[in-house]
């Protein structure tokens, strides 16, 4: 970037490059490449701009965790009001997730790391996916109301749920389930598929037990 280009930058437009940099980066070439000196070279700015906006690299992902919680919960808010059950949303939940792991690496990556923001001293970072939580706990909540959870406490149901996406996202991402998929003739959008089909016809079903 020439150097009048960064002038251009208006008050928090610099701060938004850097967090897209360390997320480009990320994917290029893992957690381990982020540094704000190599993201100030990937924006095109002064080694010490981005201490501006940022006192060290934790703060750097903390930024990065908020901004990727922010954009997953507004995914999963958006499946949520178009399902028509709670068993229905669970399941759009766990499609939803993998499908934003497979979009957005970068975030997942690091969301999946959150000790590396130093969450003691970002608390931001640290209740940035309190908000998908909640609307996971909502939807079991009205799975139960629905018959199709166990009454109670929500919190089991809500660790299955999140334990699956989480589970198949982190398969997914480092490599062995796109390796066994491969191998036994199948992908992995297929196989993530079959899994949220099992779950909520599971669900589904104890209804009819109850």
């Amino acid at each position: 970037m020439p150097a009048e280009t960064r002038a251009t930058y208006h008050h928090g437009a610099l701060r938004e490059e850097l967090i897209s940099a360390s997320v480009s980066l990320i994917e290029a070439e893992g957690i381990g490449a982020v540094s704000l000196r190599r993201v100030a070279r990937e924006a095109g700015v002064s080694p010490g701009a981005p201490y501006h906006h940022f006192a060290d690299r934790a703060a750097l992902f903390a930024a990065v965790i908020v901004r990727g919680s922010a954009l997953l919960e507004s995914e999963l808010r958006q499946a949520r009001a178009q399902a028509t059950s709670g068993v229905e949303a669970l399941g759009a939940f766990v499609r939803t997730y993998v499908r934003f792991a497979r979009e957005h690496p970068g975030y997942v990556h690091l969301m999946l790391r959150p000790e590396l923001s130093h969450p003691d001293r970002h608390p931001d970072a640290a209740h940035a996916g309190e908000g998908s939580i909640d609307l996971l706990t909502a939807a079991v909540v009205d799975c139960q109301r629905e018959g199709t959870a166990p009454p109670g406490d929500p919190m089991p149901a809500v660790g299955l749920v999140w334990a699956l996406a989480v589970g198949i996202v982190t398969l997914w991402l480092d490599g062995p389930l796109q390796e066994r998929c491969v191998d036994v003739g199948t992908t992995p959008e297929v196989l993530t598929a079959q899994i949220t089909a099992l779950l909520t016809g599971l669900m589904s079903g104890s209804a009819g037990r109850a």
